[in-house]
């Protein structure tokens, strides 16, 4: 709570304009104001601190010793709400502070090399991630953007921006396919093992695939069941068997060679990638610049 006897910052500064300008009224002209109100001011001040702060003459106005130790607090005082204001502007315009990003898993392994870049172009940004599968709550967990996969939660305080689109395809290793065999047909997946994932939900996933002009489900006796997609991909790499993940998170390994994209034309189209923010002041330039870069990457991601 404010002391009563607490000064408004106005009245400071009227007083640093008298005293810088030895007048009142050449203070009243640079700041926009009557000398009776510039007047009115210090007199309000001075009866605040209880003391008298300039000698007033008809000639001059001239600071007392009060008046000299006031002054000195007082531009101190005033400098430095400049600098506060001039920060604060500097982080509406550029990338300034820490942003907190909570990322699925899979995706957050793939999108975290390119953050290099980010923090290259925006020294002063700091990135707090973490890599989950679950609905986080954007507002009680105090994210500044939390990136998801599907259908998203109802609520009236969040902004959401869709990142990108997704397609479901069927991987698997190189080593795994000179196994096991190589899959020409969907006829072909009843011969081979199936890496299966578990949702949120405890249900298993099974496999949508296109079949000519149609789209079905494929449930295969899963010989590893993992609820981390992350997981999905890195059982792949590992030789487990196949498995239907997202583009995005495949085509890096795919490029590598370590993936082998299988039966191109049963691709289905998967769910959505919306970025969401919690609503409030108009979105921090940290904020916008993290979102910005996270749909760029991920379009690059899908060319």
């Amino acid at each position: 709570m404010n002391d009563r006897t607490d000064a408004p910052i106005n009245e400071i500064a009227v007083f640093v304009a008298v005293a810088q300008s030895g007048s009142f009224t050449r203070a009243a002209e640079e700041i926009g104001s009557s000398k009776s109100n510039v007047g009115k001011a210090v007199q309000r001040l001075e009866a605040r601190l209880a003391t008298r702060l300039f000698q007033r003459t008809t000639r001059a106005v001239r600071l007392t010793e009060d008046g000299e130790t006031y002054l000195a607090a007082a531009q101190e005082a005033l400098d430095g709400l400049r600098e506060a204001e001039q920060q604060l502007a500097a982080r509406r315009s550029e990338p300034v502070g820490r942003v907190k990003i909570d990322l699925p898993a899979g995706f957050g392994r793939l999108l975290l090399p390119s953050f290099v870049a980010l923090q290259a172009k925006y020294p002063k940004l700091t990135l707090e991630m973490a890599l989950t599968d679950r609905m986080s709550d954007p507002v009680g967990e105090g994210w500044d953007v939390v990136v998801r996969i599907g259908a998203l939660p109802e609520d009236s305080e969040l902004t959401v921006r869709k990142l990108c689109d997704l397609r479901l395809g069927l991987y698997a290793s190189p080593d795994y396919l000179e196994r096991k065999g190589e899959v020409k047909t969907l006829a072909d997946l009843i011969n081979h093992d199936a890496i299966v994932f578990r949702g949120p939900g405890g249900r298993l996933r099974s496999w949508s695939v296109r079949d000519g002009a149609s789209v079905r489900e494929v449930s295969l006796p899963p010989v590893l069941v993992l609820a981390d997609g992350q997981a999905l991909v890195e059982a792949a790499l590992a030789g487990f068997g196949i498995t239907q993940i997202h583009d995005r998170v495949a085509l890096p390994y795919v490029r590598s060679g370590r993936l082998v994209h299988l039966l191109p034309e049963a691709d289905v189209n998967g769910p959505p990638v919306h970025a969401i923010i919690s609503l409030g002041q108009k979105m921090a330039a940290k904020t916008r610049a993290v979102v910005n870069h996270l749909a760029e990457t991920l379009q690059q991601t899908g060319e």
